[in-house]
């Protein structure tokens, strides 16, 4: 078990007056709404889930939009009633994740220890014991911030995040989330993250959304060119760390789960930016299979093309009359 660490308290971690002008009542009723909701039995949420899922399913055109768009880019042998199939379930899954997070920042983090099966976690363990740190690479999974409450379970880590713009919403994320991680690190921190490697420390990122070609470089997902972040190779690089890949899933009975960590990439980073983020991206593709409706598919993966190409998705769709 790697040792535990210190959490870290920073500056946007305190309470600021001002949050309690008028203009963030709305945002200060959603966290009491999620408050209330994280407590509720498991059979409500899910099923409350679900119904959010299916008005989100008919209520945000344009995600559901580009949800199709992804779905028949990556699964193009499948026919277009069994990729609808997939859309509302894509977002079922997303309103059951809704919930899920809700639980994982207001109950007492035992309460999903009996839930959960390990593949893997002496992959991580083991490569903790080297004391070069570890990079644990995830994806946006509809289970959300269940996951980190799920991982924080054997042992702890780092999360690196993308702040909110709305400053309430992003407190109390942080706040809540502050009981699972030992630090959450801007994604454009790249220091921080590198002092905790350097200590030996295990950090988790995402490496699977489009932030354009100045922080990445093209590289097929699913068959289709799609800008892919270079930093996982410089992390690696940095102290030699070990980077393993790490898989969220909800199983068929929607009551239990299954967290499992691939081994440790062998021979990366290879030195090569293309080489390596192919790479990535086909152990994503190979993790992202076991449970397809359970990835959010309605991030705008593609948006970045290669030069001449003309992106996939609509400007803007209107709500279906």
């Amino acid at each position: 078990m790697p040792k535990p660490a210190h959490r870290i308290t920073r500056v946007n971690d305190s309470f600021k007056w001002a949050w309690l002008h008028p203009k963030f009542w709305p945002t200060w009723l959603v966290c009491l709404l999620a408050f209330v909701i994280g407590w509720l039995p498991w059979w409500l949420q899910r099923r409350l889930g679900a119904g959010l899922g299916w008005m989100a399913y008919h209520l945000v055109p344009q995600r559901v939009e580009d949800t199709r768009i992804n779905l028949r880019l990556c699964f193009p042998n499948l026919s277009e009633p069994e990729r609808e199939q997939m859309v509302r379930d894509v977002f079922r899954q997303g309103g059951i994740g809704v919930f899920e997070s809700a639980s994982a920042w207001f109950k007492p983090l035992e309460w999903i220890r009996p839930r959960v099966n390990t593949i893997g976690l002496e992959h991580v363990l083991e490569s903790a014991k080297l004391g070069r740190g570890v990079i644990i690479l995830g994806a946006h999974y509809s289970t959300l911030d269940l996951n980190g409450a799920i991982a924080a379970l054997f042992f702890p880590l780092h999360t690196v995040y993308r702040p909110q713009n709305n400053p309430v919403l992003d407190w109390m994320i942080r706040k809540r989330r502050f009981r699972v991680y030992i630090d959450q690190i801007d994604h454009a921190d790249m220091r921080t993250l590198f002092k905790a490697l350097k200590r030996g420390e295990i950090v988790w990122t995402s490496v699977d959304q489009d932030f354009g070609l100045k922080q990445g470089v093209m590289a097929p997902f699913f068959g289709h060119p799609a800008a892919t972040l270079t930093a996982t190779s410089r992390m690696a690089k940095y102290n030699n760390s070990p980077v393993v890949f790490v898989h969220f899933m909800r199983n068929p009975d929607e009551r239990t789960y299954t967290l499992s960590f691939t081994p440790p990439l062998d021979g990366y980073p290879s030195g090569d930016d293309v080489t390596d983020a192919i790479r990535i991206n086909k152990e994503l593709e190979q993790l992202i299979q076991r449970a397809p409706t359970q990835y959010m598919w309605f991030h705008r993966r593609f948006k970045s093309r290669p030069p001449g190409e003309a992106s996939p998705y609509s400007k803007k769709v209107k709500k279906r009359k």
